[in-house]
């Protein structure tokens, strides 16, 4: 069965970026393996949260996801936005997740954006986090966990240095 799945970096403080939504620190781990594109290949569609979305459209460059559709959870019109690319609304997270598995189809959901991965956990709905340590201490930014509702006991699936001082961690949550 399709998973839905966390892909994300974040400092080995706990932050996925900095105090004002900042990723240039994610250059750190230059020269690592590439692991994003076999996870990609495994995702039939992406949410993710608004912020999420503003930060990745203004990349210089070719949009990041290419044709994979991205669902965007927001209640504001996405301007200008790539054809792959919709807004979503649902009442809650299982609307917004059930809503992005017909869009995956047979294909795993990669789920982005802070606030979403802590709804999603909260309703027990992650099958899979990976997150890549990058070797750099923030200080401050946006945290990937805090503010969870609840405790999430974790089971580790697997843990591998990918170069440049970055590990990979793997978990599910624990039965």
């Amino acid at each position: 069965m399709p998973r839905i799945r966390v892909f994300i970096a974040a400092s080995l403080d706990g932050f996925i970026a900095g105090p004002n939504d900042e990723l240039d620190w994610l250059e750190v781990g230059q020269g690592a393996e590439d692991t994003f594109s076999p996870f990609m290949r495994e995702v039939g569609a992406l949410l993710m949260g608004r912020r999420t979305y503003d930060v990745a459209s203004s990349f210089e460059g070719q949009w990041p996801y290419g044709e994979t559709p991205v669902l965007v959870a927001t209640h504001r019109p996405l301007q200008g936005a790539p054809p792959s690319v919709r807004a979503v609304e649902a009442s809650d997270v299982d609307g917004l997740l059930d809503e992005a598995r017909r869009a995956a189809g047979d294909k795993d959901v990669y789920l982005d954006g802070g606030a979403l991965i802590r709804a999603a956990l909260d309703a027990g709905r992650i099958d899979e986090i990976t997150v890549t340590v990058i070797p750099v201490i923030l200080g401050a930014g946006l945290p990937l966990f805090a503010g969870a509702l609840a405790r999430h006991p974790l089971q580790l699936v697997s843990s591998r240095e990918i170069g440049g001082g970055l590990v990979q961690l793997c978990y599910r949550l624990a039965d």
